[in-house]
């Protein structure tokens, strides 16, 4: 297993899931990460345009992912000449498992004029500022939280609240090829609800039903900064979110809706 995803050979949309993208509670079902980043992957592919990048994605998670080969297609449908809408599909054997918007636009060329105190500022020490690498605790021996890497600056998975966590994929997300700035982010943001959980693993499930990451700025670098914070209401309705860094800076956002209840 060297990829999260293998490609078919006989088929352009059809990839076969590998064990390293099981998520941390079930053997029989993916984490959403690799999922969203395998989307991810096949949005920036279609139909490519020179001078254009991906700055949304909104990704719908529809149900249990499973470890299976799975499809995944993407349109155009909504060109534009400055903007335009990427629609994706996921879908299993058995039907529809996720879909996503994506938000494609033209960079300016030249860059705008744009004044400096206007512009993102701020970073957050970096990974090599963590004390090392952790491990997510889950009985499972082989997923997600083995193919990734963790390193905490402030918080961890067992003391409950906001979190500072880079993340870096020891995988790539589909195989022979090399992981987007857009596809690390995808996978790293999914985990917002882990690093910063605020309630007992134990006793709650807090299952995102979403994950939509927006980036001002390309990423850079294999690491992905997430800082986390997660806010639960007793409704059983919640929100992560997480403001999205790379070793040079700001890049973004990321907010997952979660879905609350007790074990």
């Amino acid at each position: 297993m060297d990829a999260f995803y293998l490609p078919d050979p006989e088929s352009p949309d059809r990839f076969h899931s590998t064990d390293l993208t099981r998520g941390p509670w079930s053997p029989d079902a993916q984490h959403a990460g690799p999922p969203s980043a395998l989307l991810g992957h096949v949005i920036e592919r279609c139909e490519p345009r020179d001078g254009f990048r991906i700055g949304r994605v909104a990704v719908e998670i529809l149900g249990p992912i499973p470890i299976a080969p799975l499809t995944a297609r993407a349109r155009v449908a909504r060109p534009g000449r400055s903007v335009e809408l990427i629609e994706a599909t996921l879908s299993s054997d058995q039907g529809p498992v996720m879909k996503a918007n994506a938000w494609r636009l033209r960079s300016a060329d030249p860059e705008l004029d744009l004044p400096a105190e206007v512009l993102p500022t701020g970073t957050r020490p970096g990974p090599d500022t963590a004390s090392g690498s952790a491990r997510f605790p889950s009985a499972q021996p082989v997923g997600f939280h083995t193919a990734i890497e963790y390193r905490f600056i402030t918080g961890s998975f067992t003391d409950p609240g906001p979190a500072v966590c880079w993340i870096r994929l020891r995988h790539p997300i589909v195989a022979g090829t090399t992981p987007s700035p857009l596809e690390r982010t995808l996978a790293a943001a999914d985990s917002g609800n882990g690093v910063s959980a605020v309630l007992d693993w134990d006793r709650y499930v807090f299952i995102n039903t979403d994950l939509t990451v927006t980036l001002h700025r390309e990423p850079v670098g294999e690491w992905v900064c997430l800082d986390a914070a997660t806010y639960p209401e007793r409704t059983g309705v919640g929100l992560a979110e997480s403001r999205l860094f790379d070793e040079k800076g700001p890049i973004g956002r990321s907010t997952q809706t979660l879905f609350l209840s007790t074990r």
